[in-house]
This record gives C-alpha cells, structure tokens and sequence, in this order.
C-alpha cells in the first residue's frame, strides 16, 4: 500500500524522537512469516542498501527482494554451519552476555519487529539484538560478529553500514544512542558508542524514501557496478527475447557503448603492460623461487602435481556413463561487444 508523501519539512518532523510502534511480534513467528513481513519496508539492517553504501549488497538486489522477485537469488540457510549468519545468531547471546559482564548494562530480548510511529514512515522498520534497561547513557545494544576477513572493516571502528543501520534504529525508536558489540576473530570483544544524529537521521530518511519509491512504483533502480548488481540483473532478466533495439538515437545510451568501448581497450593495454612487467621480472630471476625489492617482493614456485579427468576420452571409450551420470547446467545470458 503506498504511503504519503514526505516532504521535507515533514522528514525533520519525523526524525524527532518518538516511542516506535509494534508491528507484529517475533517471539512465535516462522522464520517465511518473518521474511515477509520485512518486505513491507525497510528494515534497519536494510538501510546501508537501501542508500547504496552496503558492501554486500546494491539497491537492486534489495530492491528484487522487496518486490518479491528474489526467488531465484542465493538465499541464506540460518542452519548452514559455513554461513557468517549462522555463527552470528548462535554467537549474538554469547556477544550480548559478555557486554553485560564487561558494562553492568542489563539487556533484554524485543521479540517484535518495530514500525516507525510517524504515518508517512511506517515503512520504516527495525529489529533490534537489545534492548539495554536501567541506563541513561544508551538504550540500544546492537550486537556484531566479525571473522578474520570481516574484522578487517572493524580496524578504524565502527563500519559505515553498521552505522547506518544503527542510526536507522534511532529514529525508528526514539532512543537517543546505541552500543555496538562486536566479537573480532571469536576472541577479541569491543564496544562502540554511537549517539543519534538528527541530521544524518534526516538524510537517511529522504535516500531510503527515494529507494522505497523505487518500490511503490515498481521500477528498478539504477546498477551500481557491483557483484551484487550483475546477481541481480541475471535474476532480473534469465532469458533474451531474440527482439533487437535500436538505440542509435539514443545520446545517454549511446555514450555509455562509447565509455564501455573504451574502457575495455583501456583494460587489455593494462592487462598487456602487466605482462610485460612480469616476464620481466620472470625473465630477470630465471629459476629463482623468490625476488626482493625495496618496496615487496614476488615468489616464482612450480605448483604440486594434480591429477586431471579426461572426461572426453572417457566417455568415447564409456558412452553409457553419459547417461547414467550426466546432469545439466542451466545456461546464463553472456554479454559480448561486436
């Protein structure tokens, strides 16, 4: 259902502190129950994307999501034991207990999904990790896992999606500032403070309208160059319709062939000055494993030994393992300049 418009004069007045709504309680509620009330709006862990600063995931594929045409995306087992999200839900009380210990700060569960208390905000959704009680300092604990890759976002503190995500709480909320707890490389906890910004809360607001709009009428929002956006993109479009368009007359479009022309001549003289640096650098250490220089080095070393199928010869001399073993792959969409 569309919501009205927010100016923003009416944004400012949204921002404002407020108690947050209870949409619909979590505590009983299957976990499909749950992914469909998040496609009512954008949920705080959503915010990052939703504004086009989320490193995992672009404006389009959250879009494809609040659409309901995520049915052919990658979707997260929360019982995949090599999934970053298992290790998170399993580890979020084990993160939560330890800042209790560590601050005093009592926390408890909200086993509801919160809804922005302004009408034109009711898209405006959060869940939150904690609640911390009995504190004036900060009311919200938001609680974080990062391994060994992931803490590399964490070495100037907080990430700026982890934020974005917090400041998104804030103003569904009211609540004037948030902890942010996070277990580094299982082993190593920190906590950050984040106090509510009206102004960033302001802005944030007026981008994730824009992206909601983007909903409401159903229309995709630009690619941004990302993973995450070609993913989207395939999912988008699987099949060509044979149909050829004629975009000759049309400037924009027209310009980005010629950039993308250019940028790919660009990319093979890069790609055959690189090698041209390394087999000089090959040609110079011979049969040397390893070279130094002033500012690195470079290791030259053969690979072990693998043993290769010859899965042609196999079947021409066993035709009947065709058959029985074959499986077949779904083919994709390949983009090629002419």
């Amino acid at each position: 259902m569309t919501q009205p418009a927010l100016d923003p004069a009416a944004s400012s007045a949204a921002s404002k502190p407020r108690p947050a709504l209870r949409l619909v309680g979590t505590k009983d509620l299957p976990r499909e129950d749950w992914l469909e009330v998040r496609k009512r709006g954008i949920g705080s862990s959503d915010a990052a994307a939703a504004v086009g600063l989320n490193p995992y995931k672009s404006q389009l594929e959250l879009w494809l999501e609040k659409t309901g045409r995520d049915d052919n995306l990658p979707k997260i087992d929360p019982h995949d034991e090599e999934s970053p999200t298992y290790w998170g839900n399993l580890l979020e009380p084990i993160v939560a207990a330890h800042y209790t210990r560590r601050t005093g700060n009592k926390v408890r569960r909200i086993n509801a999904v919160l809804q922005h208390p302004h009408p034109g905000l009711f898209w405006m959704l959060a869940n939150i990790d904690r609640e911390v009680i009995g504190c004036d300092e900060v009311q919200i604990l938001e609680c974080k896992t990062a391994g060994i890759n992931g803490a590399k976002l964490w070495r100037d503190g907080v990430p700026e999606y982890v934020q974005l995500q917090v400041q998104h709480q804030l103003a569904v909320t009211g609540k004037q500032s948030a902890d942010v707890a996070v277990l580094l490389g299982g082993q190593e906890l920190e906590i950050y403070r984040i106090e509510r910004d009206e102004g960033l809360i302001g802005r944030l607001i007026q981008l994730e309208l824009a992206f909601w709009r983007y909903v409401e009428t159903d229309t995709p929002p630009p690619a941004d160059g990302s993973e995450s956006a070609d993913l989207a993109l395939r999912c988008l479009y699987p099949q060509d319709s044979g149909e050829t368009l004629d975009f000759s007359q049309d400037v924009p479009l027209s310009a980005t062939f010629s950039d993308l022309v250019n940028v790919r001549q660009s990319l093979a003289e890069l790609e055959q000055q690189e090698a041209l640096f390394k087999q000089s650098l090959q040609q110079a250490m011979g049969d040397a494993s390893k070279a130094l220089f002033e500012t690195g080095s470079v290791t030259w070393k053969k690979a072990k030994d693998s043993l290769l199928l010859d899965s042609k010869r196999l079947l021409q001399d066993q035709p009947d393992l065709l058959q029985q073993y074959a499986t077949t792959k779904t083919g994709s969409r390949r983009f090629l300049i002419q």
